[in-house]
């Protein structure tokens, strides 16, 4: 019986990569729709599992994209409302990437360094990628420090983290060299999750930080997230501090969405959201 993977995606026109990746993963093919709302998901759902039998539903999953993360998430919410009894299908949540990027980064984090206990700054982070990371590095035992430009939105988008992940990370301001600082005193690790081509550390800064033992970017748009970094760094040394760039970490993070997207099809009930990709992302980092 053939894999069929149903692409749902908040975009008008569905990801073209989402597209592609699941044929490398051993998929056979990928039904594709668009301008998917919450309203659209009963009829979809409903066609991934009242057409096979109960003991063949393994062999379908929903995938859930598109460039919007909360978008994304009401579509979960949707499509897991809509399973009943037997009745379901597997479903991986990985809007803009979300999941596994954050994962991949993560567990890279942590197998370089070991953070419990230990501050951890993610700079910029009140993105779905920075507050997922968050969630991650605090379930590791660090003590995480959410950054952004503003102190409110920081602290708001603390509060979603600690809500949702059931830890405590703290909210701060970061948005010169003097709040970095400030920020940056006692942690051992810097991860900055901000827009393309933002800076949100200049070099002067973590190279004068005392303790700060490694450095990671997800910015693969100049200027980097971190002045001096280099976005092909996988390990590399800094000026003396272990370095994680964008494509060091895009290349392993494709490995960890093609693995989960096998994984959804090994039984019908499998859920890849967070924590999920994250525990793939350890084992194959």
């Amino acid at each position: 019986m053939k894999k069929l993977l149903i692409q749902l995606d908040s975009d008008k026109h569905p990801s073209s990569f989402d597209r592609i990746v699941p044929f490398d993963a051993g998929v056979d093919d990928v039904l594709s729709y668009g301008n998917v709302t919450v309203e659209d998901v009963p009829a979809l759902v409903q066609g991934s599992f009242f057409t096979r039998g109960i003991p063949d539903l393994k062999n379908t999953a929903i995938w859930i994209g598109g460039s919007n993360v909360p978008a994304g998430e009401a579509l979960l919410a949707a499509v897991q409302k809509t399973f009943f009894g037997p009745f379901k299908v597997s479903v991986m949540l990985d809007s803009n990437g979300c999941n596994t990027t954050a994962a991949t980064a993560v567990a890279k984090i942590v197998k370089a360094l070991d953070v419990r206990g230990q501050r951890v700054v993610v700079g910029a982070g009140t993105g779905p990628v920075g507050m997922r990371a968050a969630g991650m590095l605090a379930g590791e035992g660090a003590k995480v420090v959410l950054t952004s430009r503003s102190l409110e939105r920081a602290k708001a988008a603390a509060d979603i983290v600690a809500k949702r992940f059931g830890v405590e990370v703290e909210g701060a301001a970061l948005s010169d060299d003097a709040s970095a600082r400030q920020v940056l005193a006692g942690a051992v690790a810097l991860f900055t999750c901000g827009t393309a081509g933002a800076q949100v550390v200049s070099k002067a800064v973590w190279t004068s930080t005392a303790g700060l033992k490694l450095i990671a970017d997800i910015n693969a748009v100049p200027p980097l997230g971190i002045e001096g970094i280099d976005m092909n760094d996988n390990g590399s040394e800094r000026e003396g501090r272990i370095s994680f760039g964008a494509l060091g970490i895009g290349g392993r993070k494709m490995k960890v969405h093609r693995t989960c997207i096998a994984r959804l099809f090994e039984a019908n009930d499998i859920l890849m959201d967070a924590e999920s990709v994250y525990q793939v992302a350890k084992e194959l980092v």
